[in-house]
C-alpha cells in the first residue's frame, strides 16, 4: 500500500495565518472606533472649527477669529442663562442624590416590606416620556385651572401662578427634575450599598456602635466613590438640560427668562437664530465649564480618600 504524503504548509501561509491572528481583534472592534470617530470625535473637532467662524448654514462660513467668545462674555442672555443653571445645580443635584441616597438605605434595609414594589415606584417617573411629565406638571401647577390651585382656592388660600412667576420658576424646574430622576440616584446609591459587605456593619454594632455611628462611619466612607460618580453625572446632565424647561416654558425659558438654561440658549442661538458658529462657541465654553467642575469635584474627592487613608 503506497504511503501518502502529508502536505507541509509553506511559510508563506503560516505567516500569513499569524498575521490574521494578530490583526483580528482589529478588524472585529474597528466598527465601533470608525462610528466613534464619525459620530463622536469629528463633530467636537468641527464644531472647534465653526466658533471660529460667523455661519448661519447656508452661506459659506466666514472666519472671525475669538469675537464669538469675546461675545460671549458680554451677553447678557448667557450670563443669566449660567447663573440661573447654577441656581439649578445648586438646588436639584443635592436633592437627587441626596435623597436617593436616603431612600437606598431606607429600601437596603431587610425589614422594610415591600422593599421592590417601592423602588418599582420610585423608578417609575425615569420612564415616563418626558413630554407627558411636563403636560402632567402643566395640569398641576397650571395658573388658573390647575388641581393645585383648585385645592388651593378651596383651602380659601389664593390662587398661585406657578409657571409664569418669575421667582417660582427654577423651584417648580427642581420639583419636576427631582421627581423625575431621583429614582435613577436610587438604583445607583442601592448598586453601591449592595457592594458593601453587611459584615463590616455587623461587626461594628457588635463592638457597641448604633445605625447612626455605622452610617456615618462606614456606609458614608465606603459610598464616597459612588457619591462622587452619582454628582458628576447629576453635574453634567443639569448643565446639558434642555427637554425639561422647553416643554414647561418655552423656547424663551418662561417669564423674564427666569428658566433659560445653558442647554435651552444653546438650542435657541442654533436652531431658532440659526447662529452655529455663536452656538459653537457657546457649546465649547459650556464644556469647559462642566470640564472644570468634574475635575473639582474628583479633586475633592481624592483628597477624602486620602484623609481615610491616613
Amino acid at each position: 500500500m503506497a504511503s501518502q504524503s502529508i502536505p507541509i504548509p509553506s511559510r508563506t501561509t503560516a505567516s500569513q495565518g499569524i498575521r490574521w491572528n494578530k490583526l483580528a481583534p482589529y478588524f472585529f472592534i474597528a466598527p465601533f472606533f470608525i462610528l466613534f470617530i464619525i459620530f463622536g470625535i469629528f463633530p467636537i473637532i468641527y464644531s472647534g472649527y465653526i466658533s471660529l467662524h460667523e455661519w448661519t448654514g447656508l452661506k459659506p462660513p466666514v472666519f472671525v477669529g475669538i469675537q464669538n467668545y469675546v461675545d460671549l462674555l458680554k451677553d447678557s442672555d448667557f450670563l443669566i442663562a449660567l447663573r440661573n443653571t447654577t441656581f439649578l445645580l445648586v438646588l436639584s443635584v443635592p436633592l437627587t442624590v441626596g435623597g436617593g441616597l436616603l431612600l437606598a438605605v431606607v429600601l437596603n434595609n431587610k425589614f422594610v416590606r415591600y422593599r421592590d414594589t417601592f423602588r418599582t415606584i420610585f423608578y417609575l417617573p425615569l420612564v415616563v416620556s418626558l413630554v407627558v411629565a411636563s403636560q402632567v406638571f402643566n395640569l398641576i401647577l397650571g395658573n388658573p385651572f390647575g388641581l393645585l390651585n383648585e385645592g388651593l382656592s378651596r383651602l380659601g388660600i389664593e390662587r398661585v401662578n406657578f409657571l409664569n412667576e418669575p421667582s417660582l420658576t427654577l423651584l417648580v424646574l427642581t420639583v419636576m427634575i427631582v421627581w423625575k430622576y431621583i429614582g435613577n440616584d436610587l438604583v445607583i446609591m442601592l448598586a453601591g450599598l449592595q457592594s458593601i459587605p453587611p459584615e463590616l456593619g455587623e461587626a461594628a454594632m457588635v463592638d457597641g456602635a448604633n445605625a447612626r455611628q455605622v452610617f456615618w462611619y462606614i456606609t458614608l466612607p465606603l459610598m464616597r466613590p459612588i457619591i462622587l460618580f452619582d454628582i458628576v453625572l447629576s453635574t453634567i446632565g443639569t448643565f446639558n438640560m434642555f427637554a425639561e424647561p422647553y416643554t414647561l416654558f418655552g423656547v424663551t425659558g418662561g417669564v423674564n427668562q427666569s428658566g433659560l438654561v445653558a442647554g435651552l440658549l444653546l438650542y435657541r442661538t442654533s436652531f431658532q437664530f440659526f447662529k452655529f458658529g455663536y452656538g459653537s462657541a457657546m457649546a465649547y465654553i459650556i464644556g469647559l465649564i462642566i470640564f472644570f467642575l468634574s475635575l473639582i469635584q474628583f479633586k475633592f474627592g481624592s483628597r477624602d480618600r486620602e484623609r481615610q487613608s491616613t
